[in-house]
């Protein structure tokens, strides 16, 4: 039984270790400006910086979360901070822009070394009947992130210039690796299904599941991404506008997730996640008609959140419940499918602002997500099909 303040301190390391991992990948879209015109890079090609940690990421993720089933969590999640310390020490030092993608590779394959195993490591060690509640908890800390760590690092940036951000982040990174090395346990019980027993069918199951959530990373973070660079170039907001935005975005996001999880509960997490993606696509695309509403849009960067950030705890829940024999494997693909959306919006933004408007950018992003809504309803009505037909089976 854990004591109250073993527990205590268990939960505060896993916490401020996500949002470490939070504030280095949101920090990236109100920095992309200033690092565009660093290394003389369009906005766009800056916006690789994103694409590439989310490409590595969504391939690492299933496969080291796999590892840290064998090897423990520990030593893991160590072997990722010191990489992520590794990586913003060198992105705050790239001499030009070959390199700074490669620190950005660098720090997405040890951000998938930390970041499930930090998932997995609550769940070992969290009371059975408490169990959702600290991963609740600890997840947090990712979406603080957004609206605190981000603009905290945009007003640093002020100060010390974007390099000085990440060589903050690296210095963050030692501390929080010898937290990490000290509260959570050498070993872990090996789960009871590796990825490797899984068949064809059920793995194409699995992969059909988490399809939404990269309809739902694509759309939320295609827009995310440039949402600075937007901001700043058509709206001619001043860096403390901006910082404003994104706090209001971010808290947007913070109750839209817990209302997520508490609505999912009541009505069905099936509906909760296809209304939010709808919800999301409707809001995005009144943003793009109205994108020179300037500060005006401030209430509408809410609502978005709001709707949009209900999505990913109510899908989580969903996955839950389809796969409850293979849960965990379930979720580490949902992790990569978020990673695969968030690459795959930010180089499809990235060529929408270079082809187009910028307010295009939202309504493109809308269609995604009205998109992805379509397809979680249609597997709803598929669900429900499917369980009919059981029940009406003579046994």
């Amino acid at each position: 039984m854990n004591h109250p303040r073993s527990s205590a301190v268990r939960l505060a390391i896993g916490w401020v270790t996500l949002f470490l991992i939070g504030t280095d990948l949101f920090v990236v879209s109100p920095l992309l400006p200033p690092i565009a015109h660093q290394f003389t890079q369009t906005p766009a090609t800056a916006g690789w910086m994103v694409s590439i940690f989310s490409i590595m990421y969504a391939i690492g993720a299933p496969w080291l979360g796999a590892w840290s089933d064998k090897v423990g969590r520990r030593p893991v999640i160590v072997m990722g901070l010191v990489g992520f310390a590794i990586a913003n020490a060198l992105t705050s030092v790239a001499p030009n822009f070959l390199v700074l993608l490669v620190s950005r590779m660098l720090a997405g394959i040890s951000a998938a070394a930390v970041t499930p195993t930090i998932y997995a490591v609550t769940g070992d060690v969290a009371p059975f009947d408490q169990r959702g509640k600290w991963l609740a908890i600890v997840g947090s800390g990712l979406l603080m992130a957004l609206w605190a760590g981000a603009p905290i690092g945009t007003m640093l940036a002020q100060v010390v210039g974007w390099q000085g951000v990440f060589r903050t982040l690296a210095a963050i990174s030692g501390i929080v690796l010898v937290g990490n090395a000290a509260v959570w346990p050498s070993r872990a019980a090996r789960t009871a299904t590796h990825p490797q027993q899984m068949d064809g069918k059920s793995f194409r199951a699995v992969i059909g599941g988490v399809m939404i959530t990269t309809f739902w990373g694509a759309a939320v973070y295609g827009f995310y991404t440039y949402l600075g660079t937007g901001l700043r170039l058509f709206d001619h907001f001043s860096a403390g506008m901006l910082a404003t935005s994104i706090v209001i975005y971010g808290v947007g996001a913070t109750l839209g997730s817990l209302l997520g999880g508490r609505l999912a509960d009541r009505w069905g997490a099936g509906q909760v996640a296809s209304a939010s993606l709808l919800g999301l696509g409707l809001l995005l695309v009144i943003i793009g008609m109205g994108f020179d509403f300037g500060p005006w849009l401030d209430p509408f960067f809410f609502l978005l959140s709001l709707a949009g950030y209900a999505f990913f705890p109510s899908y989580q829940a969903r996955l839950a419940q389809d796969f409850p024999e293979r849960r965990g494997y379930a979720m580490a693909w949902n992790n990569s499918a978020l990673y695969i959306g968030i690459g795959i919006g930010s180089v499809f933004g990235g060529w929408i602002i270079r082809a187009m408007p910028f307010p295009a950018l939202p309504v493109m992003c809308g269609v995604i997500a009205i998109g992805g809504a379509a397809v979680s309803y249609g597997r709803i009505k598929q669900g429900a099909k499917r369980i009919t037909k059981q029940n009406a089976t003579p046994r």
